[in-house]
């Protein structure tokens, strides 16, 4: 019964938040290509805005002049991996 729990914890998803800031077109296809290889729920908030991180088209409807929230949403065993490779995108 233990290890099922410790099992079930491990696979729970984490929730973070980021700020990050995609200045160019460029960043934007790279970004949606590199969240994409993972599974869970990538949004990104602005202002009273959220739309779903993963969709080109979604992200070039709020204003990504300023950094904008990125909420992720994933396995615990994926979370460090999906901060290593958004670290270029983080807000400065």
């Amino acid at each position: 019964m233990t290890i099922l729990i410790l099992k079930y914890l491990e696979e729970v998803g984490t929730m973070r938040e980021v700020q990050i800031s995609l200045r160019t077109i460029e960043e934007v296809k790279e970004f949606v290509q590199t969240i994409t290889m993972f599974d869970g729920d990538f949004e990104l908030i602005s202002g009273k805005y959220i739309v779903d991180a993963k969709s080109i088209l979604g992200l070039f409807s709020v204003d990504l002049s300023k950094p904008v929230t990125l909420k992720i949403d994933v396995n615990n065993s994926k979370m460090n991996e999906v901060l290593t490779v958004i670290e270029k995108y983080k807000a400065e």
